[in-house]
């Protein structure tokens, strides 16, 4: 991977892209801290207690990459003794091996999700998202011997314990209220066992999308995203995911079919349409997977319409041309869901970009945030609290038809949150160090920091960010690190390389 980057900006510096972009960089916009830079890494599938429920405590067995926490490293609202050994469900959580690091999916629909909390009991996982045919599969959690990278930058950065899906279902509404904070606005309206009411609980893949299968959505003209309140501010951003760049075109269209093998030697097709949330708007949407005009124009609007190959933000940031926001997807393979990708995968691409980013000159007004879409249906023991409401036949919290009670937001009925509990990080110079936020959030709080740092206003129409908790706790904006206080991990084993 870092001979092509190389030989990528060396033809960059080739054609005197390079030296110009260096020569003379874009002008920052105005933001209102010290992040110039946001880099949002989208993951796939995990909920809190799945990676971080004994945190910071490790098994550490001979032979695996080990972890020992600092002195007076923070605990985290985990796994106690008593739920450890005394769950309420039908079997008790139990350790997942690095050498288990393959394991399969889960269900995790919009309604099962709901029936496993079995209104706030958090008792009923093994029966409604347990889709293998080892049902205790839901309550199986790593450590730091596997996910070690992970928790080493929790332990350097900050990290939340308190951060919640901002619904419930799988990838597509996770992706959806990531940048728009709105489920709401579907085209088709009903479309079973992918949305009701007209909001989208499902993973039907986007309309505008050459790659999409044939059960696909949109959303409704009159819908916006953080992407059209950017292009309003005129500020740069991009959706960077692996395996858009298409193989070939066929008949006038993309088809995408690159591939990767996983570490259990399995051909995972790199792109997913449902998880690309950009292109189930027409405003935002790059149908044929078209690239950027040049390599100057990464981030800035031309025929790609924001929507990038990941390869697309290596160029840009060796170009020293990244962003103001970029949203970065792994290819299938890394990004981490259970079925046809693992955590030692995830954790090489996660390094990988992180370690890349350290690297660069624009490091010091740069923050990345790790986010995840859904639980899988993984066992989390918190229910977040209950910000919105639903009644339909898709919920069933509180028994059929129930979500709690009141007027959902916008009247808009199946967007009941919050969803469940998932990991959160932000890694940065400014990040507070080895720091724990208990304070409530969600996945439109990351819409919300975008938001109020280039000051583009909220999306409006009962979106989710405007009852967002902030991440600036997370942060020390008064002062920062020094430069050379980074922390640089294997790829492999998720220890510090020093």
């Amino acid at each position: 991977m870092r001979n092509r980057l190389l030989a990528v900006a060396g033809l960059l510096a080739s054609t005197g892209v390079l030296g110009l972009a260096q020569a003379g960089a874009t002008p920052s916009p105005t933001t209102s801290t010290p992040i110039k830079h946001l880099v949002v890494i989208f993951q796939e599938n995990v909920s809190f207690d799945h990676y971080f429920g004994t945190y910071p405590d490790a098994a550490n067995p001979a032979g695996e990459p080990t972890f020992f926490a600092s002195p007076h490293t923070p605990s985290v609202n985990g796994l106690t003794e008593n739920l450890l050994t005394e769950n309420p469900n039908s079997f008790n959580p139990f350790r997942l091996d690095r050498s288990q690091a393959i394991i399969c999916d889960q269900d995790h629909d919009y309604t099962a999700e709901q029936q496993a909390f079995d209104g706030g009991l958090m008792d009923s996982f093994p029966q409604f998202t347990g889709d293998c045919a080892d049902k205790s599969l839901p309550m199986g959690y790593y450590d730091g011997n596997t996910v070690t990278a992970l928790w080493n930058y929790a332990q350097d950065y900050a990290m939340s314990d308190n951060s919640f899906g901002t619904t419930f279902g799988p990838s597509t509404p996770g992706a959806l209220n990531l940048i728009s904070g709105q489920t709401h606005g579907t085209i088709p309206a009903s479309l079973p066992e992918v949305t009701e009411n007209g909001s989208d609980i499902g993973d039907a893949d986007p309309t505008y999308d050459d790659c999409s299968g044939k059960t696909t959505i949109a959303m409704q003209s009159t819908n916006k995203n953080i992407g059209d309140l950017l292009n309003a501010k005129g500020v740069t951003w991009g959706w960077f995911q692996g395996g858009f760049a298409p193989t070939m075109m066929k008949e006038g269209k993309a088809v995408c079919g690159s591939s990767h093998k996983n570490i259990g030697g399995e051909t995972v097709a790199d792109y997913s349409a449902h998880h690309e949330p950009f292109q189930y708007y027409a405003s935002t949407s790059n149908p044929h997977h078209l690239p950027p005009s040049s390599p100057s124009m990464i981030g800035r609007s031309d025929q790609a319409n924001h929507q990038y190959d990941l390869s697309a933000f290596y160029t840009a940031l060796h170009m020293r041309e990244l962003p103001s926001v970029s949203f970065l997807k792994a290819a299938k393979y890394q990004d981490g869901h259970a079925g046809y990708s693992d955590p030692l995968d995830e954790q090489a691409f996660l390094v990988h970009v992180i370690d890349e980013l350290q690297s660069s000159p624009d490091w010091s007004s740069t923050a990345v945030v790790i986010s995840y879409d859904d639980s899988d249906g993984f066992y989390d023991h918190v229910q977040g609290p209950i910000v919105n409401s639903s009644a339909s036949p898709a919920d069933q919290l509180n028994g059929p038809g129930k979500c709690g009670k009141g007027t959902p937001a916008g009247g808009y009925e199946d967007r009941w949150g919050y969803g469940p509990r998932l990991p959160l990080m932000v890694i940065s110079p400014w990040a507070k160090h080895d720091y724990v936020a208990h304070s409530v959030s969600d996945q439109s709080s990351i819409l919300r920091f975008v938001e109020d740092n280039w000051g583009t206003g909220r999306i409006g129409d009962g979106s989710f960010d405007a009852k967002a908790g902030p991440l600036n706790n997370m942060f020390h904006f008064d002062h920062p690190r020094h430069q050379g206080e980074k922390l640089f991990l294997s790829e492999t084993t998720g220890e510090p390389v020093h």
